[in-house]
């Protein structure tokens, strides 16, 4: 069964529970206390669910933040997140319901933490899909400051929110670098050392195996695509 499918219950929110369960519970017609919450996930399944629901109510509050939602954002989630056309509606239901909700994104991204574990690298999948889908009609200041609430609400430091916004703006020369998030001109012992601890954190056998749904894993891929381009381009490697 597709994570779309499973999405179409009312018990998943009363598994589930708090804002993101009561979201779940009003796109399946149901009401689910937003006061009723779960300290984690206990299975591999409520995981899957818990980061979708997530992925869905934090997308569709980053689209608005600049006032309008436009349909080019929603067709990148669709392309990142891998949604069935058979399951469109679904995926559609849940993210028009987030965006009218009334519950504000920090709700969502406060659960969201508290679930997954604050600066996972399961939660930066998903902040990385968040810049993904904002880049689609460029950034504004509002965006800006909604991704940088949103990285400091899933628990990433200045730091780790300046490492990931850096992968996401830098432009020219230093773009390799931004992407293994190392300063230009290391060493190559520490190019080297980076490159091995990325590869160990991101691979997306990883992101399956701490219970991103098969769907979503597009980001993990992507992500690793350019963790390889940035090294090959840095250490000369050829495949």
């Amino acid at each position: 069964m597709s994570i779309w499918a499973t999405l179409a219950g009312t018990a998943i929110g009363m598994i589930l529970g708090g804002p993101l369960g009561a979201l779940a519970g009003a796109a399946a017609g149901g009401a689910v206390d937003a006061a009723r919450t779960l300290t984690r996930p206990q299975t591999s399944r409520q995981r899957q669910v818990a980061f979708t629901i997530a992925a869905i109510a934090l997308s569709a509050k980053m689209a608005i933040a600049d006032g309008h939602a436009s349909t080019a954002e929603f067709a990148t989630f669709k392309r990142l997140f891998r949604v069935d056309p058979a399951e469109a509606n679904n995926a559609q239901r849940f993210y028009d319901l987030a965006a009218a909700s009334t519950a504000g994104f920090e709700a969502y991204a406060k659960q969201a933490a508290d679930l997954l574990g604050p600066g996972s690298p399961t939660l930066e999948d998903l902040l990385d899909a968040l810049w993904t889908i904002a880049a689609v009609d460029g950034f504004d200041d509002l965006e800006l400051a909604y991704l940088e609430q949103v990285a400091a609400l899933l628990g990433f430091d200045d730091a780790a929110a300046a490492r990931i916004r850096r992968r996401h703006l830098s432009t020219g020369a230093d773009d390799h670098w931004a992407v293994l998030g190392i300063e230009p001109g290391a060493a190559p012992a520490e190019i080297k050392a980076v490159y091995h601890a990325l590869v160990k954190r991101y691979h997306p056998d990883r992101a399956l195996a701490e219970g991103v749904p098969a769907e979503f894993i597009r980001i993990s891929e992507l992500r690793m695509a350019a963790i390889n381009a940035a090294y090959d381009q840095l250490t000369g490697r050829r495949r």
